[in-house]
């Protein structure tokens, strides 16, 4: 069983010669639109609600729930490969994972139901979300790990020595954007406007006493802008993906105390309390995924609790 609708194979029927019996044509004709109908009852039950198909899935000894689950390369699809390949079957669930290179289609394909949940974004991302997008009905199911944020630079090895009017890029995303200004406060790089808060913009700005170029560019692509201006600040996933921890000087990291900024497992509002999706996230939080997540990536990404 699967957890979202199932997709059905053509129908083989029987190869019957074309006669001129109309008697045989009509049985041939009855044949179809019985197994025509058989297919529609199938279909009908295969798209049932994911709560419901995981329940039917759990009833049967020996099935498995499949979970399709979007996530970005590293280290989210990393972490899905390691549970699907050492844990899920033991827990009755097969993963399929989706990957995205980018941030503004794995909440899209999870609205539109083309995926049963997805890993790689912070509650906050997805609140921005939700509000430009008020038809999603979708839930943040529980914190799994924080990719602390870097102010990196392939020239300058300290944060002092960046000068007036130098090119620092930002992720463009309002609640990274944010987090990525907070990074360069915490530095005494600027100072924002009281109350700016998680999605603060370039506007929110009160002091920039160096006159640094705050450059936004979308986080993606943010580890190839890197030889193009003076320090970037990128995410933990993107950083990693391109190997900039090893290959550059990192300048700063944000503080991870108290960090609003934690990847969790989302999923469309109805399926929260469904047993796979329970399932799933126990997966990700159980000892056997925290010590992959500190022998991948010790300090770059940091297990968390399932609190949000």
């Amino acid at each position: 069983m699967s957890l979202q609708p199932g997709r059905l194979r053509p129908l083989d029927g029987p190869a019957l010669a074309v006669q001129d019996d109309e008697r045989r044509e009509r049985h041939v004709r009855t044949i179809w639109a019985i197994a025509g109908a058989a297919g529609l009852v199938v279909s009908l039950v295969a798209c049932g609600s994911p709560s419901e198909q995981a329940s039917s899935d759990g009833s049967a000894d020996g099935d498995s729930t499949t979970v399709t689950v979007g996530a970005t390369p590293v280290p989210q699809a990393q972490i899905l490969e390691f549970v699907r390949d050492e844990l899920a079957a033991d827990a009755g669930l097969d993963l399929e994972i989706v990957e995205f290179t980018d941030y503004n289609q794995p909440n899209t394909a999870l609205t539109e139901g083309e995926l049963d949940a997805n890993y790689f974004q912070h509650k906050p991302f997805l609140e921005e979300y939700l509000d430009g997008n008020p038809e999603a009905d979708l839930s943040y199911v529980g914190n799994v790990h924080l990719e602390a944020f870097g102010l990196y630079s392939e020239e300058l090895e300290k944060v002092s020595g960046l000068e007036e009017g130098d090119k620092v890029a930002v992720p463009n995303d309002g609640s990274n954007m944010g987090r990525a200004l907070k990074l360069l406060e915490d530095q005494d790089l600027i100072t924002l406007e009281d109350g700016a808060g998680d999605t603060a913009s370039k506007k929110d700005i009160a002091e920039n006493p160096r006159d640094l170029q705050i450059t936004p560019v979308e986080a993606a692509q943010l580890p190839r802008s890197l030889p193009d201006v003076d320090a970037a600040v990128i995410n933990g996933n993107f950083a990693l993906e391109a190997s900039i921890p090893a290959e550059a000087n990192t300048l700063a990291q944000e503080n991870t105390e108290d960090n609003p900024y934690a990847n969790g497992l989302v999923v469309p509002a109805s399926d929260t309390d469904a047993p796979a999706v329970t399932e799933l996230n126990e997966l990700l939080h159980s000892d056997e995924v925290k010590d992959y997540m500190q022998e991948q990536w010790d300090g770059v990404v940091i297990p968390l609790g399932g609190e949000n």
